[in-house]
């Protein structure tokens, strides 16, 4: 009887994970492969590696002595994950298919399809879940640099309570090391990196098939002069510097009008003028409980940086945040996760 259900994708991580697992419930975990790609709506567009990935994860399990079960969640993807990207795409903001993806796919669809006899779904997620006082609490890896917390915390008690994360205590460095140890094929294999169900498609391209262009113009904002042309609003984030094609820079993307067709840009030296140290999010999800406001720190994209933040909740729920230091990359749609310590406490999208 399968207990444990262990999500494999093909890197280093999820394959040290398994064979870490696999000794502790022998004869009583499965792997499984999770198929989102989108291979007939994408192939004009490029190349998706699952079929590598499937072969280094049939070689891992078959060391491993664990049986691997193919799971296609393509459909399920598209409406929980890519659905709403475009539309938070078509509406100017700023998606974050990961955090969807580990909410609504691989620990809820994903979940919901395994049915109640497994009880427990492991992954390579550098994170840590800590069991007190009758709540799981999620924190950060013991890699600052590969910590993965800030893609898990939209992760609500019923889902994290089922969660286990066997290399959350390693760093990158050890999880390679225990790999070379083990004799893994794809020990040294690098890292994947984008989107998920995007493969090796850049999300340009991918942004482009499903909404097109729409073409306007860029703008600088402290005096309204034109600098250039762009293919679409959709295609530019608040925050961004690369991409842009204007001379005399560096120049950064500070707001957009869809209505108008305009991405609004300052140069650095102006950065600071544009930046943001107030936004809200209304609608915040915690793992445990809500904070009472307070000092916290905050993370707006992933990577091991956060800022200091002051929160405070109304009434309703919703939080007022007050960075101490603004930040220019602050953008509608993004999400907020938030922190005590190395505890996350969960977050939710921002709004301006």
């Amino acid at each position: 009887m399968t207990e444990l259900a262990v999500l494999v994708s093909g890197g280093v991580d999820s394959s040290v994970a398994l064979h870490l697992l696999a000794s502790q419930w022998r004869g009583r975990l499965r792997a499984y492969y999770l198929e989102i790609w989108l291979e007939d709506e994408m192939a004009s567009l490029g190349r998706c590696p699952w079929q590598e990935d499937l072969s280094y994860v049939r070689e891992v399990c078959a060391m491993a002595g664990v049986p691997l079960e193919v799971v296609s969640l393509q459909e399920e993807y598209h409406e929980r994950v890519v659905a709403s990207v475009l539309e938070e795409l078509r509406a100017g903001r700023t998606p974050s298919p990961d955090l969807l993806c580990n909410r609504r796919v691989k620990f809820g669809a994903f979940r919901e399809a395994l049915g109640p006899g497994v009880e427990k779904v492991a992954s390579g997620h550098h994170a840590r879940v800590v069991r007190r006082q009758g709540h799981v609490h999620l924190h950060k890896g013991a890699d600052p640099v590969k910590d993965q917390s800030y893609f898990l915390g939209l992760l609500d008690q019923s889902q994290l309570e089922r969660c286990v994360f066997p290399i959350g205590d390693l760093t990158k460095a050890e999880v390679r090391a225990l790999a070379l140890d083990l004799g893994l094929p794809n020990a040294s294999r690098p890292d994947s990196q984008g989107i998920c169900f995007l493969g090796r498609v850049p999300f340009a391209d991918f942004v482009s098939a499903h909404l097109g262009s729409r073409p306007g113009e860029i703008r600088e904002r402290s005096s309204g002069r034109a600098l250039g042309r762009h293919r679409g609003a959709w295609f530019y984030t608040i925050g961004q510097r690369r991409g842009l094609g204007l001379a005399g820079g560096p120049w950064y993307v500070v707001a957009k009008d869809l209505e108008e067709d305009v991405v609004w840009v300052c140069h650095q030296r102006d950065l600071t003028r544009f930046s943001r140290a107030r936004f809200l999010v209304p609608e915040p999800s915690w793992v445990v409980r809500p904070p009472t406001g307070g000092r916290l720190d905050v993370r707006l994209r992933h990577g091991p940086a956060t800022s200091a933040c002051r929160l405070t909740v109304s009434p309703e729920g919703g939080l007022d945040v007050r960075l101490e230091r603004p930040d220019p990359g602050v953008a509608p749609g993004q999400f907020a996760i938030f922190y005590d310590g190395d505890e996350c406490l969960g977050g939710g999208a921002i709004s301006l």
